[in-house]
């Protein structure tokens, strides 16, 4: 069957298994890392920004046209920052701040021994330090004046590890060292911890949702800290790992990955999960293909968003687990083995979508109303990370 002429013709593999939360928190008193998506249409001036073996372009986001290029070695990770203007790039030395409208580095720097996750909530930008467990945030606004003052707090042990910073000052962050990560902690504005919740092996990635519902992944199911209640939602398998998670603000379900081989090499999975922070439930739909953990985005109208392997972007909506419809973008590829191997990407902001294709070096900006590629791009070297500004 020709898939780019039956955009519907996945609905039929689809199957949803519904699981009730199981509540698990437990208070401790010792101490112890989704960002949003954007749910308006950023405006044109917000750039794209793609890596490659050697640096970062820097990309208009409406004609893709390249507007700026910096030299940069070493495999680079990119995270908007939060604000309309500034990327986070994880490098070998810590993070460094890249003015994307500039594409030049504006010299602020957070060192950092093995930067990794960068967290946007609420107002706050939070990074992960995996080698020393610090975790730093501060107010993404003030990057146009240079480094902006922040707030650190140090984990009671190096691990890779994710914080996130809520509304009235919470912090969210796992718990863990490094051969084992096994929850979350949530400490209040002073940073006294005020519940804990340790059924979570592996404890990985993290969404935030309507409501400022905060997931964590774990090997079992997730965690689900909202409302002051941390609420354990267990995979229907026994092993069920989601690690890899998108939110949105006008949802209060979370789209995750799901795997269930726990002693695969590289486990190509076929089913997403979506789970429900409102009650507590995890929902498996079958995509008919396989995807990565770059594959994973949700749409303006709390979409949830999947590339496959089949070239395809998949539409689900995300309350029935039904597929809306299937674009079809790049050719059929397959994930590499090592994951800093290029591999195309979804990046998602407002009504827009934007894939990589490391097989012809392009980058295609779609319409997610109409499902038309509305542009395309072709650059010098295969693209890597893909990335944008948060945009307002």
């Amino acid at each position: 069957m020709d898939w780019r002429l039956a955009p519907f013709a996945v609905a039929s593999v689809q199957r949803a298994l519904l699981v009730p939360g199981l509540i698990a928190s437990a208070v401790a008193l010792s101490g112890c890392g989704t960002d949003d998506s954007e749910s308006a249409q950023a405006p044109g001036g917000s750039p794209i920004a793609v890596t490659y073996d050697g640096g970062i372009y820097v990309l208009d986001p409406t004609t893709l046209i390249q507007t700026g290029e910096v030299e940069l070695d070493g495999f680079n990770r990119l995270n908007p920052a939060g604000d309309d203007r500034h990327l986070m790039v994880s490098t070998e030395n810590g993070f460094r701040v890249f003015d994307a409208a500039d594409a030049e580095f504006t010299g602020a720097e957070f060192p950092a021994v093995e930067p990794g996750h960068v967290v946007r909530h609420a107002g706050r930008t939070v990074l992960f330090d995996d080698g020393t467990g610090e975790v730093t945030s501060f107010d993404p606004d003030k990057l146009g004046d240079g480094k902006p003052e922040t707030e650190v707090y140090r984990a009671a042990a190096p691990h890779h590890g994710v914080a996130v910073e809520l509304a009235n000052g919470e912090l969210v962050v796992t718990l863990g060292t490094e051969d084992k990560r096994v929850g979350i902690a949530v400490l209040d504005k002073n940073r006294v911890e005020i519940t804990r919740n340790e059924d979570c092996p592996g404890a990985h990635g993290e969404a935030a949702v309507k409501d400022e519902a905060i997931v964590i992944g774990c090997q079992t199911g997730v965690l689900v800290y909202r409302n002051g209640v941390i609420t354990k939602v267990t995979s229907p398998t026994s092993y069920g790992r989601i690690g890899n998670t998108a939110g949105s603000p006008t949802s209060s379900i979370v789209l995750g990955d799901y795997k269930q081989d726990k002693d695969a090499e590289l486990e190509r999975p076929q089913q997403i999960s979506l789970i429900d922070t409102s009650n507590g439930t995890l929902r498996l739909v079958d995509l008919g293909t396989s995807y990565t953990f770059r594959s994973l985005a949700r749409g303006p109208q709390g979409e949830a968003l999947v590339l496959g392997t089949d070239g395809h972007i998949h539409v689900i909506d995300a309350v029935t687990g039904t597929f809306i419809r299937t674009i079809p973008v790049i050719d059929p590829w397959q994930e590499p083995l090592k994951w800093q191997q290029p591999r195309p990407a979804l990046f998602t902001r407002g009504a827009m979508a934007y894939v990589s294709d490391p097989a012809t070096n392009q980058v295609h900006r779609i319409d997610l109303a109409t499902g038309a590629v509305a542009a395309t791009t072709t650059l010098a070297a295969a693209p890597n990370e893909l990335s944008g500004v948060a945009g307002h």
